[in-house]
């Protein structure tokens, strides 16, 4: 079996319950990675970082994602967006699109996610599941936007050209779903949308322009190695339904 196969065996074991212990912190498994950064490749190979090239300039891309006036118009255009990690990904990852006020803005895609094609799957989004479950809602509850809809080769840290080139589609989406709640999930997208250090301010509601209130925690990859993190989270997600209900 190989590393990647045991590593997703371990993570697949670790339950939402706050008193669980993971497997992993039972019995190390080998090849298992310790390092709880999201960004650095299993196995560890190292994929330097590569400047995108494309023809289109940001402005370009910001007009172009200004032009969708429904999320159905917006998703078949990042579906059809020629972005310079496109052709190195194997699908792209569209937003998925629920029917409440919650939107959950999420780290680049996993190789779960590039594989499958769909946003937060694997032991991440199973995980994810269960925390939504923790405070009465489904998938089809809420909508998961990444803030990248490509997955980088060997999941290094995205480029500042490569998220620049993301974010206007973003941000579209997020004028367009109206949300009442932004849960941010993951260091990457509290520090692109809440300009936060998620580790400084986790859990701390920030006000949006929009009247939206932004809540980042820590991602479900994260939970999974560090279980004790769950404690916080959980507080952060009771201030989420709280919001909620009292915007009905």
């Amino acid at each position: 079996m190989s590393n990647n196969a045991l590593r997703d065996l371990v993570l697949a074991g670790v339950q939402w319950e706050l008193n669980d212990t993971p497997l992993m912190a039972q019995k190390k498994e080998p090849g298992v990675a310790s390092s709880t950064t999201q960004s650095r490749p299993v196995g560890g190979t190292v994929v330097p970082p590569v400047a995108p090239s494309t023809t289109m300039s940001l402005d370009m891309v910001r007009s172009m994602a200004a032009r969708p006036t429904d999320i159905d118009a917006l998703i078949r255009m990042i579906g059809e967006f020629n972005h310079p990690l496109r052709g190195g990904a194997t699908n792209t990852v569209l937003p998925h699109i629920g029917n409440g006020k919650l939107l959950i803005l999420t780290d680049m895609p996993s190789s779960d996610d590039d594989e499958t094609g769909a946003v937060l799957s694997g032991a991440a989004g199973a995980l994810m599941d269960k925390m939504l479950a923790a405070i009465g809602l489904t998938r089809n509850h809420v909508s998961i936007v990444p803030v990248l809809f490509w997955r980088t080769p060997g999941g290094r840290t995205p480029t500042r050209e490569e998220l620049d080139l993301s974010r206007p589609f973003v941000d579209k989406a997020i004028e367009l779903l109206a949300p009442r709640v932004v849960l941010t999930i993951g260091a990457l997208p509290a520090a692109e949308f809440a300009d936060v250090n998620l580790a400084k301010s986790h859990g701390v509601a920030v006000s949006m322009a929009s009247g939206a209130t932004m809540v980042p925690i820590f991602h479900p990859n994260y939970l999974m190695l560090k279980p004790d993190a769950k404690r916080d989270v959980w507080s952060a997600l009771q201030n989420v339904q709280n919001i909620l209900k009292n915007a009905e």
